[in-house]
């Protein structure tokens, strides 16, 4: 399949998730948290001056969103965002994405160390810790020894966790405990060479996969065997399925990452339609 542009004129969109009939992401160097309409109306609805990344909401409604460079959550007080927990403690360098739990528990990653520093090897790489943030801001250590935490769901009944860990070419699941610890750690499917950037889940139990060196997203089932491919128009760096009926694949697409997508609106988002809908959390 090939996708479709739905929106342009974005920096660098991440964190999608569909919400209330529109499609809810973040756009880094804009600094700002947007939606965009089925028609491609894009909308600014919160401004993060320390650059948004995941997104996820409370039971009650309110939004829940990542502040990467500062490495807190933050939390919807009406019209405006108020710190809901500070990550310092447990991110050693930007925060990323986040799936937030039917409980209201929030798990947030981070990079680990300067990604463009240890490109250029000016930096080593470094595992990091997943976060945990418990409805009333309580923060406590997940999971450790990630290599690149990023995009992540929850399955339907709560009890599996699936992450993508980007430099180590995976997808790596937990069972989730009824206090939400997690335990049981192992491989859910190896993606390489392919890197895992943004996730969703299917209900025939299927991970959606944005691979960032490749104009595409991808489809896998456990244990790693890909089963579709939608291709896009430049890398894809997020996915989401949304729609009225939850199979539109929603892609969020760069020229480039990091900073040399502040440079230019390069960002858009493509859509495809898929046969199997969207399931579990986000």
């Amino acid at each position: 399949m090939k996708s479709e542009t739905l929106a342009t004129g974005l920096y660098f969109g991440e964190g999608p998730r569909w919400h209330e009939g529109n499609l809810w992401f973040s756009d880094f160097y804009d600094h700002a948290i947007k939606t965009v309409d089925d028609a491609g109306t894009v909308t600014v609805r919160f401004n993060v001056p320390n650059q948004p990344s995941g997104l996820g909401w409370l039971p009650d409604g309110r939004l829940l969103a990542v502040s990467m460079i500062d490495r807190k959550l933050l939390r919807q007080d009406g019209d405006r965002l108020v710190e809901h927990a500070d990550l310092s403690g447990i991110a050693t360098f930007h925060c990323n994405d986040m799936v937030v739990d039917a409980k209201g528990r929030a798990y947030v990653g981070n990079f680990g160390f300067d990604l463009e520093a240890a490109i250029a090897g000016r930096a080593e790489r470094r595992t990091a810790a997943l976060a945990r943030v418990d409805p009333d801001g309580t923060v406590s250590v997940a999971a450790t020894d990630l290599e690149f935490p990023n995009g992540t769901v929850i399955t339907p009944d709560g009890r599996t966790l699936i992450i993508g860990e980007s430099m180590g070419a995976r997808l790596t699941a937990f069972d989730v405990a009824e206090d939400g610890s997690l335990g049981n750690r192992r491989t859910w499917a190896d993606t390489a060479p392919r890197l895992p950037d943004g996730i969703c889940l299917d209900a025939e139990g299927h991970v959606w996969v944005a691979n960032p060196r490749a104009n595409e997203a991808f489809l896998v089932a456990e244990g790693g065997e890909v089963l579709d491919v939608v291709e896009t128009s430049q890398p894809c760096f997020a996915c989401m399925l949304g729609g009225p009926d939850g199979k539109t694949l929603y892609c969020l697409t760069a020229a480039a990452s990091g900073s040399a997508a502040e440079r230019e609106r390069t960002g858009r988002v493509e859509i495809a339609r898929v046969a199997v809908p969207h399931a579990g959390l986000p």
